[in-house]
């Protein structure tokens, strides 16, 4: 692609962002769309994001994505920010407007996407979400959202799993997620469950730790979700395929949740045909 006075540009920021794989997300469907635009991580260092924001601003750029460690802080920075952003407390994308900049979360419908184009899912099921970080706390919202009948969210420590649970329910008018301490698994009831590993637990170069290791919890699931992508295949993915289940990692979430934030930023629908390509080369990049 050339680049001149008519290409705009996007980017993300983030503390670290070294080793992102958003540019090749955007860029390629930038090529694919035949779009003058390029994508480029920002690395921003502790108490220089409000710089970083108006700075943003005042370069014209198009639209930013967020990554740890800011994506509540990013907050008090925006001009909008839309409800769904609000309610789970973080933001992963910037949109330009008139002033400033709107905030979205696309991680939630990202994942959501992702569960869908696997076959997984939410409305109804029983669910096992292990960890109440950021990330969990989005995947919290998504399966109340959806109509998962029960989420077990488990926890280091209970009382964050109970802040948690306590704002999604309120938001979701009914008792749909129960906080529970880690240590405490062994208490769900017997059943089948579509289990969500939502923490760092297990990413590389940790690639044989896991957040519960024992045999009788893994007999209770029958789907498996990572939302690590690197390793490509997790030590909970793989003792999830031992006990007879099926196993995703989260590749396709980074991918749908990049394509959400494309299309926010350049109002237009990317092509499952299209989302496959980008899928096809991330998974190069990865091996």
């Amino acid at each position: 692609m050339e680049i001149n006075g008519r290409t705009r540009t996007c980017g993300l920021i983030g503390n670290p962002v070294e080793h992102t794989l958003s540019p090749l997300i955007h860029n390629t469907l930038a090529e694919r769309l035949g779009q003058q635009l390029v994508y480029v991580p920002f690395h921003v260092e502790p108490g220089r994001l409000a710089e970083a924001v108006k700075g943003a601003e005042a370069l014209n750029i198009l639209g930013l994505n967020v990554t740890v460690p800011y994506k509540s802080e990013v907050i008090a920075c925006l001009t909008e920010i839309d409800d769904l952003a609000k309610n789970i407390g973080a933001v992963n994308t910037l949109v330009r407007t008139t002033g400033g900049y709107r905030g979205y979360n696309t991680d939630m419908e990202g994942l959501y996407r992702a569960m869908l184009s696997e076959g997984i899912k939410i409305a109804g099921e029983q669910i096992i979400l292990l960890g109440a970080g950021g990330a969990a706390r989005a995947v919290a919202w998504l399966c109340a959202a959806k109509g998962a009948e029960r989420v077990y969210l488990l926890n280091r420590t209970l009382d964050r799993a109970q802040t948690v649970a306590a704002e999604v329910n309120a938001s979701a008018c009914r008792e749909a997620v129960m906080p529970m301490k880690l240590a405490d698994y062994t208490a769900i009831p017997e059943g089948k469950y579509l289990a969500i590993q939502g923490t760092s637990v297990g990413l590389s170069p940790n690639n044989e730790d896991v957040v519960i290791a024992d045999d009788a919890f893994y007999e209770k699931v029958h789907t498996g979700f990572d939302l690590i992508y690197n390793p490509w295949e997790t030590k909970f993915m793989r003792l999830v395929k031992a006990h007879g289940g099926r196993a995703y990692n989260g590749l396709m979430m980074l991918l749908y949740q990049g394509i959400i934030a494309y299309e926010l930023w350049n109002d237009v629908e990317v092509s499952e045909s299209k989302a496959r390509i980008v899928y096809e080369k991330l998974k190069d990049a990865i091996s």
